[in-house]
């Protein structure tokens, strides 16, 4: 039994979008994964921080649901910039069930329980998203998604996982550490940085949190494990 998390799987099975093109780190990718997730057991539990299928929508997205719904164990989904399928939690579960889909949840405006742990995430917030004329009303709500998670923990330690970084080289989001320290999370994941904003990582314990980017080229797509 174990706690696993990865990022940014970016899987095209269907949708004609390889990562491959961005150079020898994606090559094979898919491969990769899929060698990689064959570790997992019937009690794992994966969380997927973002950016998870190409796929447009949910048809298009089908086929790579389908390909993590084959390894065993739960998945955790966090909505990723690029997810662009996500729709209402109801439209979610009703097509994971419509289509046989049984390993597959969500995680958003709600937190799962591994252990005597509370899983919560959301997407988050990054600089990038600062030149969109929404950006308050966006940043706000990325907020209240985060605090209605955290909320949902009920008082037991907190692993986070959020798509985006919420502090990395010459960029930190006030608003959403200061979620992190009012709810004591022991642990923040993320993802989104590829290639050279690698190299801007923030990594290690900040107050009462360890941060760690999970984004799958980084780990060289090969889940990181957080807990037993």
């Amino acid at each position: 039994m174990a706690l696993y998390a990865i990022g940014d799987l970016h899987l095209s099975l269907t949708a004609n979008k390889s990562m491959e093109v961005f150079g020898p780190v994606w090559e094979n990718y898919h491969a990769r994964i899929e060698e990689a997730l064959g570790v997992l057991t019937e009690k794992d539990t994966l969380v997927l921080a973002g950016d998870t299928s190409w796929g447009i929508d949910l048809t298009e997205a089908e086929a790579d649901f389908r390909f993590l719904d084959r390894f065993p164990g739960r998945k955790l989904l966090v909505k990723g910039n690029h997810d662009y399928w996500w729709v209402t939690a109801a439209k979610l579960h009703r097509f994971f069930e419509e289509k046989g889909i049984r390993t597959l949840d969500i995680l958003h405006n709600n937190c799962a329980l591994y252990g005597d742990w509370a899983i919560c995430g959301t997407r988050g917030w990054f600089l990038e998203e600062d030149q969109k004329p929404h950006n308050a009303k966006v940043l706000n709500r990325e907020v209240m998604r985060l605090e209605t998670s955290l909320q949902a923990a009920g008082g037991r330690p907190i692993l986070c996982f959020l798509h985006y970084p919420p502090l990395y080289q010459g960029y930190e989001c006030p608003e959403i550490l200061a979620m992190l320290e009012k709810y004591h999370v022991r642990a923040c994941c993320y993802g989104h940085l590829h290639g050279p904003t690698i190299k801007r990582r923030m990594e290690g314990r900040r107050g009462e949190t360890d941060f760690s980017l999970i984004s799958a080229d980084y780990l060289g797509f090969v889940p990181k494990k957080i807990c037993d």
